[in-house]
């Protein structure tokens, strides 16, 4: 899917909470041996923070960097798969906080960790349509692993945004092309009513997460006549360490290009934010004239795959707000006991 006229990044923000919890404090609750663990640390949200909080300060830093008018934003679009409210808008909120309302669309989206590239993809179609100017894409979510499993070791908590419009002059990267691939795979679901979601474990794998990105991958990269050599860093969806690096290695790329915005490692990173955030890492790094490739993936299952190439705005723009190594350095660490409480693990009613 290339669009017929130019789209540009013009600014972009990630934000991580300050509080981290170690595996190894979770694996000591639950008995587990800590050297298997699959990460170090998750960061936890605090007690005040949920994911408006955080999609609101990752807004303001693409805000600083994107240096526009907020009532210039026509849309905002929050892909998030734990928003706080269940009947209520997340966008909306967002909206009010950095000043970019009434005249706007607003809209929460929900497809998995896929949700914030699909959200991407829609303001693309709106800014290069020409029917709004500017508008901006936000992935957030916070862990949502019930107590005991896997997913408590890597679902992590973050935001990341970007604001799109059709500036060349006012932009940090030009968004190419963007495809996807969509099937109906049962991997990872969490019916309503239920407060943890449930997962069909290795499922999730072959059939879900690599089939996807894959097949997501191999059409864009056909779609523009490029290969993985073409690019300087790469970016999947993270639900842990192991399969980004082997659906890199199916695909061509080398695991030099895909390290730079490898995060899971360091703050878990399963969530609506999890690709968005990596990319975060990347163009808080890349050059001018760098290729970025970016593959998401939501179970249920989807996968956006986004060829991307560096501006020369990055120099200047990138310092107009945190690093997001920055916010990752700059962390309170918690015990097991304060992440249950900050998390809301134990229901009062």
């Amino acid at each position: 899917m290339k669009p017929f006229r130019s789209v540009y990044i013009v600014g972009y923000g990630g934000y991580v909470p300050v509080y981290r919890v170690k595996s190894e404090e979770i694996a000591r609750i639950w008995g587990k041996d800590p050297k298997l663990t699959p990460i170090k640390e998750k960061s936890v949200i605090a007690l005040d923070e949920d994911v408006v909080t955080m999609s609101v300060e990752a807004a303001k830093y693409a805000l600083r960097r994107a240096q526009i008018d907020p009532q210039k934003i026509g849309a905002i679009f929050t892909g998030t798969e734990s928003k706080p409210y269940a009947v209520k808008p997340t966008s909306t909120i967002v909206a009010e906080a950095i000043g970019a309302t009434p005249k706007l669309i607003a809209v929460d989206m929900e497809f998995a960790c896929r949700a914030g590239t699909t959200g991407l993809q829609c303001v693309m179609g709106l800014v290069v349509s020409g029917m709004i100017d500017y508008g901006m894409a936000i992935g957030a979510d916070t862990s949502q692993g019930r107590p005991g499993d896997e997913l408590e070791y890597t679902t992590g908590c973050g935001a990341a945004a970007f604001i799109l419009g059709r500036d060349t002059q006012n932009s940090v990267a030009e968004i190419e092309a963007s495809s996807s691939f969509v099937t109906d795979t049962p991997d990872f679901w969490r019916r309503e009513g239920e407060f943890y979601p449930q997962h069909a474990h290795r499922f999730t794998g072959k059939p879900a997460y690599f089939r996807h990105i894959v097949e997501a991958s191999k059409l864009l990269m056909e779609e523009l006549g490029l290969k993985p050599s073409d690019y300087k860093y790469v970016v999947f969806h993270q639900p842990n360490i192991k399969f980004p690096l082997r659906v890199a290695k199916m695909l061509g790329f080398r695991d030099e290009q895909v390290k730079p915005g490898l995060l899971s490692p360091i703050i878990g990173n399963a969530y609506a934010g999890s690709s968005l955030l990596g990319l975060v890492a990347v163009l808080d790094v890349a050059e001018p004239g760098d290729r970025i490739f970016l593959a998401s993936f939501g179970s249920g299952a989807g996968s956006d795959a986004f060829s991307i190439k560096v501006t020369e705005g990055i120099r200047d723009k990138r310092l107009l707000a945190p690093l997001l190594k920055t916010l990752i350095d700059y962390k309170k660490y918690i015990d097991y006991a304060l992440y249950v409480k900050h998390r809301k693990k134990i229901r009062l009613k």
